[in-house]
């Protein structure tokens, strides 16, 4: 398994090469071949609209999303083609990570001059403590 820190700066490089040479203004879906491509070509496990199942606190199955990509089975990405990123993108990203039981995701907007890239992380509910 790779590790995170090492496969997120592979992921934000790759992705910013492709925000240098495509510039903005292409579909997202044109950003997320190109960049699955070049990761497959560096040898990462790309996963391209992964699955993602969303159940009730029961376990009754509620729901499903797809992600537009899960890498080496780690690291969830999220991509936008907007003008700037906004709360509900990352809200969306979250919940992806909360129903993946994933800890970490890289949201990632090539519609923009500016590039933007922020990761996520989010870490497994601590029980509560008994009640008195």
């Amino acid at each position: 398994m790779i590790n995170l820190n090492v496969l997120c700066d592979q992921v934000r490089r790759t992705a910013f090469a492709i925000h240098v040479f495509h510039a903005h203004g292409h579909l997202e879906k044109v950003y997320e071949n190109a960049l699955v491509h070049r990761l497959r070509k560096l040898g990462l496990e790309v996963k391209q609209q992964f699955g993602i199942h969303v159940f009730d606190e029961d376990g009754t199955p509620i729901g499903d999303y797809l992600a537009d990509l899960l890498i080496e089975d780690q690291l969830i990405v999220e991509l936008k083609t907007a003008r700037t990123l906004a709360p509900e993108h990352s809200a969306q990203l979250l919940g992806y990570l909360k129903s993946s039981r994933k800890e970490h995701g890289l949201l990632i907007n090539f519609g923009s001059y500016n590039f933007e890239i922020p990761k996520f992380a989010l870490t497994p509910s601590r029980p509560k403590p008994p009640s008195p």
